[in-house]
């Protein structure tokens, strides 16, 4: 069983590395991905932990990016680079505009009469503090029931206490990624805002060259849609559960949602093959 996509509390997850690599060695997982938001922290963590547990550790991070004024996420997976200082410089300089962000939007909730602060939200998120750690605090504080409660209500793009962060262009994102020697894939692409196969010719010729075709939230007849368009335009595979422990506690850990998952070992293989 495998699965590249996943994230630990030094984003936006609830399981520390530790806690990860254990939920993966006990689940059967053989070769696991740690994406997390704009930051290695969670993977640099868990390297020594996966080597003594047996597991393959994939170097991946998951990136927020704007793509004709919309919200896109853009995964990267980097096996045996050597390019990666100047990318982690990329990504500190991320991590400053992520802080500033948080700024603002603890000071739109306050506006709207949610006794929230910024210092409540990074004592939960610490460096890479991020709406999910402040979900956590209007529940606890009864001002919404649910996580998903007060995105709706709150936090989504639509919601009245959005508040928009600096994003780095999707084409730009891709760029860095490839110079860096790592794999850009589109990930979960049933959360995209538009056509997809329309968007594909611009987004492959920006250099991307993978697609997430399997996700906890792609139904099978989505996984089928997103694997012929890779290979009608001789893309990568990409595919994991998008785990983030309580945050979602729905999705599992190389299952996904109700066993809706199978990453077949082969996608991995092939990513190795092509980096």
């Amino acid at each position: 069983m495998i699965d590249l996509h996943s994230h630990t509390d030094a984003s936006d997850g609830t399981f520390s590395p530790a806690q990860l690599i254990e939920a993966a060695r006990e689940g059967g997982v053989e070769a696991l991905a740690i994406t997390d938001h704009d930051t290695f922290a969670g993977y640099d963590a868990a390297v020594p932990l996966a080597r003594a547990a047996g597991i393959e550790l994939v170097c991946g991070i998951e990136l927020s990016t704007k793509l004709h004024g919309h919200s896109v996420h853009l995964l990267g997976y980097f096996f045996g680079s050597n390019g990666l200082g100047g990318f982690r410089e990329w990504v500190r300089e991320m991590q400053a505009s992520r802080r500033e962000r948080n700024v603002r939007l603890a000071a739109r909730l306050r506006e709207l009469g949610l006794d929230v602060t910024l210092d409540e939200a990074e004592s939960r998120g610490r460096g890479m503090t991020g709406r999910p750690h402040f979900a956590q605090i209007m529940v606890e504080k009864g001002y919404v029931g649910t996580i998903r409660q007060a995105f709706d209500e709150y936090l989504d793009e639509s919601a009245k206490g959005y508040v928009q962060r600096i994003e780095p262009q999707f084409t730009e994102s891709v760029g860095r990624i490839r110079k860096a020697g790592g794999i850009a894939s589109l990930a979960h692409p049933v959360r995209v805002n538009g056509n997809v196969p329309e968007l594909l010719p611009e987004l492959c010729n920006a250099g991307l060259n993978a697609i997430e075709a399997y996700h906890s939230d792609h139904r099978e007849a989505d996984v089928q849609r997103y694997l012929e368009l890779a290979e009608k335009y001789g893309l990568l595979v990409t595919g994991g559960s998008d785990f983030h422990g309580a945050v979602k506690p729905g999705v599992r850990l190389g299952t996904g949602a109700e066993g809706n998952l199978r990453v077949p070992r082969e996608v991995l293989d092939r990513l190795k093959a092509a980096a």
